[in-house]
């Protein structure tokens, strides 16, 4: 039987980690199983700098943790290896990477995700994971901020409809090579006086 000890523990980490799921925008649990050292370390650091905060944790107290948090939906996923993933105010970089991770290594894989409190499937966790970072979300905004307005609108609809870094791209490029009108044409200068017409002597 565990001892007291134990059990403050074990109290003391679900309290923890419902606290987290709580404040976090978004989460991935994925099964790690077959990660090497080096590989691990690697993509921790890469989900640090991003924000996200990643840990191993065991089934049981993932469990106790999501139920306490008001998360329903991740008891069918909680078994094998299992760690998690959550983000405070991100909610596209913790499935970016980790999908991109798993998809270069075969015993890696997402097991469930969710947003703003609401498991979500693996369809639309694949979707999110296939959304261009935040930075280059805005990147494309501030550029065809000064294209057409129909620029405008395809670009949006391309990021919408293709949902990848590749839509945000082949949008920038489009509102760049956007042809001149009195919309998106940049002021022209004039000088302060005009200069006297020529004439014939």
């Amino acid at each position: 039987m565990p001892s007291t000890a134990v059990l403050e523990k074990k109290k003391q980490m679900v309290a923890e980690l419902s606290e987290r799921i709580k404040n976090s925008c978004a989460g991935v649990v994925v099964d790690y199983k077959g990660i090497n050292v080096e590989d691990d370390t690697k993509l921790r650091k890469e989900l640090r700098e991003a924000g996200v905060e990643y840990t191993v944790v065991k089934n049981s107290i993932i469990g106790r943790a999501a139920q306490d948090a008001g998360l329903e939906g991740l008891d069918s996923v909680l078994e094998g290896t299992t760690a998690i993933a959550t983000s405070a105010d991100d909610y596209v970089a913790s499935a970016r990477i980790l999908n991109n991770y798993a998809d270069k290594h075969d015993n890696f894989s997402l097991k469930s995700g969710y947003l703003d409190g609401e498991v979500i499937s693996m369809e639309k966790l694949i979707a999110l994971a296939k959304l261009p970072s935040r930075e280059v979300l805005l990147a494309t905004v501030c550029n065809v901020f000064n294209a057409p307005i129909a620029a405008f609108a395809r670009a949006i609809q391309a990021v919408v409809d293709k949902g990848g870094a590749e839509a945000c791209e082949s949008a920038k490029e489009e509102t760049e090579d956007a042809p001149e009108t009195e919309e998106n044409a940049p002021a022209k200068e004039t000088s302060a006086e005009a200069p006297a017409e020529e004439t014939a002597e």
